[in-house]
């Protein structure tokens, strides 16, 4: 049978008489150990100080020299343990001075010693200490010592000896033969050198007779590699070979970690078109948060905010980078100019986000959206909520300052004035005269028609660039830091949708829209004094919770009521929990987020009284809220379903005969007209008016 040590050697030739005299001891005892690695790097030592020498063909076969301490520290050697071997040479020497020490024992000694100095050296990075190492042990740098000529070029590249550390890797790759050890040196290579210098070390490679060269696939990791160096620092520029190898690995391949590297790299150089290619791949592939993260910021760069948001609100809570992406996302949406009807499913979902981040800049764009959709009680919630969250704020002021005055509300506008008066002109000029003949405020107590000063329209802020914060199989880049995106929009007014023609060209002018229906909160103790104040409101025991909940609402603060209420639901008392379930509903009415009302109000059992309050208030702005969108049989659906439970007022009866008029249904329409004008309702006479005596164009 072969052995192992016979396996590594070339067989023996006759010996040779003029052949020098070789100390083969070593070989007997790595053999014997079936150490096959230090068998065959003593080979190649030997043959290094003996270039005629062969080595034996069994070394097991190397006859023993019939000296038990010396068999010993050869032991020793053979276990690494030279401190030992150095006490037990001391010890025979001090026993017997006549005694030599085989110089080839002395020689090998020494060279391990000096290995194992650099790499402790190495290990703790004294990289200088490394390269004297060296110079001082040539004997050390040779094919069978990799692990050290790793080691020395890993030194001279990080004192900045670049060269000299591609010379290093060269040296293995010029004379050393292990396929293994060839790849691992240019994998190695390729963490410390730049792409020129590595080209020069691929330009080695070997081709086996009918393989392929040894290096293809780790061109492939390379292209990985520097592509996703690139996306960490966007001043980097990667060679257009292995952008272009990274691309058709990803079109062969398919894989969805390929194309996200390649729409972060370029993302990050502002090529949007190419960045939108390959997140979209990714995206389709795996639907993670960082192909997700991508694909939204490249969408609100490219003015898709709508499609950024749906894409990315499952992962909006992933990370600091995924949840800065989904508030620029909404914020964005909020801001087009003109602006969109947005569906209430997706505001519903948005604004509890905006709520619990307590985020002052997004609760903003809410106030200015809800401003331009002629709801100027939410708007002035949202933009109170984002002045409590951020005191500092001077658009939210202003957009406040513009809803108080919008909304008649002449004392809480000169509170605001007397606030912001000294620091903004233009808070503090609301509702002054203007001066007809420049345009500008006229003098205080010019006696001229009030009028508001022109509408704040701030322009959309740039999404700013970030770096990747995925994590890809063989590569971990930085989450990037979140940036501020703080950007107040005034929208134009909502363009109601016109209502269809009623026979003979006749022109029906739509319904005004009822308000929101607001319910009284049920009896309960006083509220705590200091509710007002920025709190935690998690704090406390739940009854406080409600409590605080409650004083919120008297503050109309709806928006801080429902973490209020939230807070709350966590009592162990049924009460609690039901009193707590219906503020909540009621603080989401308040704000117009019907969905969100409606699951509040399931979240515990109502007493019945309270629960047809809700119910029929939640019907109420669903159809209020079809209306305006103009689906009329939605809006319709809701009136039949809140009439099941009680009776129609008239506001509500006016918008069925205008939701019957627009579905093409006229006969229902002028019942429910001349029912209203019955009553005395000068809506219902003018709107029955308006069928039978249309007016003139």
């Amino acid at each position: 049978m072969t052995t192992i040590a016979q396996a590594l050697v070339t067989p023996q030739v006759p010996a040779d008489p003029d052949a020098p005299v070789v100390d083969e001891s070593a070989l007997r005892y790595f053999a014997a150990r079936g150490d096959a690695a230090r068998l065959q790097a003593e080979i190649s030592r030997l043959r290094a100080l003996y270039p005629t020498w062969t080595p034996p063909a069994d070394p097991l076969a190397v006859r023993a020299n019939g000296d038990p301490q010396l068999e010993n520290m050869w032991q020793l050697y053979a276990q690494s343990r030279y401190e030992d071997l150095r006490k037990a040479i001391a010890q025979r020497q001090a026993t017997e001075p006549a005694w030599q020490v085989p110089q080839d024992l002395l020689d090998r000694l020494k060279l391990a010693e000096a290995r194992s100095s650099l790499t402790a050296s190495s290990d703790r990075k004294d990289y200088e200490a490394v390269i004297r190492t060296a110079a001082e042990n040539p004997s050390l740098l040779t094919c069978a010592e990799t692990d050290v000529l790793w080691r020395v070029a890993e030194a001279f590249a990080d004192t900045d000896k670049k060269g000299r550390a591609r010379d290093a890797y060269a040296y293995v790759l010029d004379n050393c033969d292990s396929p293994a050890e060839r790849v691992a040196t240019v994998q190695k290579a390729s963490e410390l050198l730049p792409p020129d210098m590595l080209d020069t070390l691929l330009a080695k490679e070997r081709t086996p007779p009918g393989g392929q060269p040894e290096f293809e696939t780790l061109r492939d990791d390379l292209a990985r590699r520097f592509v996703a160096d690139g996306n960490t620092d966007p001043k980097l520029v990667v060679p257009d070979k292995y952008l272009t190898r990274l691309e058709q690995l990803a079109d062969k391949q398919d894989k969805a970690s390929d194309a996200l590297l390649l729409g972060w790299y370029y993302y990050r150089r502002d090529n949007l078109g190419g960045a939108e290619r390959w997140f979209r791949r990714a995206h389709s592939k795996e639907d993670t948060a960082s192909s997700s993260e991508g694909l939204a910021l490249t969408l609100i760069k490219q003015n898709s905010p709508g499609e950024a948001e749906n894409v990315l609100y499952r992962w909006r809570d992933t990370s600091d980078g995924t949840k800065a992406a989904y508030m620029a996302s909404v914020a964005n949406l909020l801001a087009q100019d003109p602006p969109p009807v947005i569906q209430e499913t997706v505001l519903a979902r948005m604004a509890p986000i905006v709520i619990a981040a307590r985020d002052a800049a997004a609760a903003q764009q809410f106030g200015w959206y809800a401003r331009a959709m002629r709801q100027p009680a939410t708007a002035a919630e949202w933009f109170g909520a984002a002045l409590n969250w951020k005191r500092d704020d001077e658009p939210s002021a202003y957009g406040l300052a513009l809803s108080r005055n919008d909304l008649g509300d002449r004392a809480g506008l000169a509170n605001l004035q007397r606030t912001w008066g000294q620091s903004s002109e233009r808070i503090a000029e609301i509702g002054r005269p203007l001066n007809a003949a420049a345009g500008q405020p006229a003098a205080r107590g010019a006696r001229q028609p009030a009028e508001v000063p022109v509408q704040y329209r701030p322009t959309a802020q740039q999404v700013p660039d970030r770096a990747p914060s995925y994590t890809s199989p063989a590569y971990q880049q930085p989450a990037y830091q979140q940036q501020n995106y703080q950007q107040a929009y005034q929208q134009p007014a909502y363009q109601q949708q016109p209502v269809e023609r009623a026979p003979r060209q006749q022109q029906v002018a739509a319904a005004p829209a009822p308000s929101r229906v607001q319910r009284p909160a049920p009896a309960r103790a006083s509220a705590p004094r200091g509710c007002a104040v920025d709190a935690d409101l998690r704090g406390g025991t739940p009854e406080q919770s409600l409590s605080r909940g409650w004083c919120l609402m008297d503050l109309n603060r709806p928006l801080e009521a429902v973490q209020a209420f939230e807070a709350a639901s966590a009592s162990s008392s049924q009460v609690t929990r039901s009193d707590a379930a219906y503020g909540r509903s009621l603080a989401y009415l308040r704000v117009g987020l019907t969905d969100n009302a409606s699951a509040a109000a399931a979240a515990a059992k109502q007493p019945n009284t309270r629960a047809v309050e809700l119910q029929s208030a939640i019907l109420s702005n669903r159809a209020v809220n079809a209306f305006k969108l103009g689906h009329y049989n939605q809006a319709l659906i809701a009136l039949d379903q809140r009439a099941q439970i009680v009776p129609e007022q008239n506001d509500l009866l006016l918008l069925r005969g205008y939701s019957y008029l627009n579905v093409g249904r006229r006969p229902d329409a002028v019942r429910i007209f001349q029912a209203l004008a019955s009553t005395g309702s000068a809506d219902g006479q003018r709107a029955l008016a308006d069928l039978i005596y249309p007016p003139e164009n």
